[in-house]
This record gives structure tokens, C-alpha cells and sequence, in this order.
């Protein structure tokens, strides 16, 4: 009786995992995904942007590097957040990896990132000409991800007039762009307004196109 009973149990137990596995791993994960393909294909694919070729050329999620070869900024490009998310022994990773997503671990009180952030104050105040006491805050420091896409508008607004100068083009046309590509608070009050600089970046290359 003793080992038909365990038995049951066991059979009873095997069953149960089988069925779970079945509505839990495999029914249900298709159900999601075919609900997102099907409501929202876009995002659920990445939020992919694709030329005019239908070639993937980025994704509005993440973050790109507009720098040359040195790692110093490319004028006729808008610039995104500092990124922590690469490869130090790579001398030509300057940030944006999406294989290496993360933010660094100093904290505030740390004279190396005070010191980074210093610099940062120097190059950004110097390439826009602005008071370092104007600098924006996310001009300076990475996001926990490394991967951000997006900037302050306050933060846009002082790289146009960079950039519709590499461009030669007038000023008015990239702020104009600029708010083509902000994007307002979640639900209407949560968290503030950011400009999409890659979806900027190539709203501008598509309309006043440069060589990079």
C-alpha cells in the first residue's frame, strides 16, 4: 500500500509539472507574444527604425555613438548622455555597447568621478559655448544603463546651434526637429519631457543629410 501510494503521488506530481509546463512554458509565452505582434509589432520587436531600403539602421530604445575615430563628438550630430556600457581595453569603444549594459560604480563621493565630471563640464561648455554653471545635469553623467537614447530638452537646445552650423543650415530647422523628436511625460505627468537624440540625428540626416 505504502509504495502504491507513493506511487500515485509521484505519477500525480509528474502530471501536474507536465500540464504546468505545457500552459505556463509554452501556451502562454505564444499567447503574450502573439497579442504583442499582433497590438503592438513594433515594440515588440525592438522598436526598430529601418531606412528607406527597409535595412535596420537602429533601434529608438538605444543609444548611439555620433563620434570619430579619437572619441571626440561629432559636430553636425547631436549628442547622447555619457555611456559607461563599454570596452575599456577597446580603444575605439567609446560607449553604447549593448553587449555590455551598465552604469559604473562610484559613488558621489569619489574624486575620480568628480574629476571626470569636471572634464565632462569642460568639453561640454567649451563645444557649445556655454558657462560651465549651464551645463544640464544629464550632459555630464551616464545613465544606469548606458544605453539611454534620450536627453533634457534644456540639453538639446544648447547643441542646436552647433549643429545647424556644421550642417549650414538655419537654426530654426533643427530646433523645429528638435521638437518633432521630443517625447512628453508618461501619462501626461510622470517624469519630464526628453528629445530622442537617434531618431533626431537621422530626422536630420534624412532631410539636411551630411557626411559622417
Amino acid at each position: 500500500m505504502k509504495l502504491g501510494a507513493a506511487l500515485r503521488r509521484h505519477t500525480a506530481a509528474i502530471r501536474a509539472m507536465a500540464v504546468f509546463t505545457v500552459i505556463l512554458g509554452i501556451a502562454y509565452p505564444l499567447l503574450i507574444t502573439g497579442i504583442a505582434q499582433l497590438a503592438f509589432q513594433g515594440k515588440a520587436d525592438g522598436s526598430l527604425i529601418r531606412d528607406g531600403s527597409g535595412r535596420i539602421v537602429a533601434s529608438s530604445l538605444l543609444c548611439q555613438q555620433y563620434v570619430d575615430s579619437n572619441g571626440d563628438a561629432l559636430p553636425q550630430y547631436f549628442q547622447a548622455r555619457p555611456s559607461n556600457a563599454s570596452d575599456s581595453s577597446n580603444a575605439e569603444d567609446h560607449g553604447c555597447n549593448y553587449t555590455l549594459s551598465g552604469g559604473g560604480n562610484r559613488g558621489t563621493g569619489d574624486p575620480a568621478l568628480k574629476q571626470t565630471i569636471r572634464d565632462r563640464i569642460a568639453a561640454y561648455a567649451k563645444a557649445y559655448h556655454v558657462e560651465a554653471a549651464q551645463v544640464p545635469e544629464d550632459a555630464v553623467t551616464a545613465s544606469g544603463s548606458g544605453e539611454d537614447p534620450g536627453i533634457s530638452v534644456r540639453n538639446a537646445e544648447l547643441q542646436a546651434p552647433v549643429v545647424a552650423a556644421a550642417r549650414g543650415i538655419d537654426p530654426a530647422l533643427v530646433r523645429e526637429a528638435v521638437k518633432d523628436n521630443t517625447d512628453g511625460r508618461s501619462l501626461g505627468f510622470l517624469g519630464e519631457e526628453y528629445v530622442n537624440v537617434v531618431t533626431l540625428n537621422l530626422a536630420l540626416d534624412k532631410t539636411y543629410p551630411v557626411s559622417r
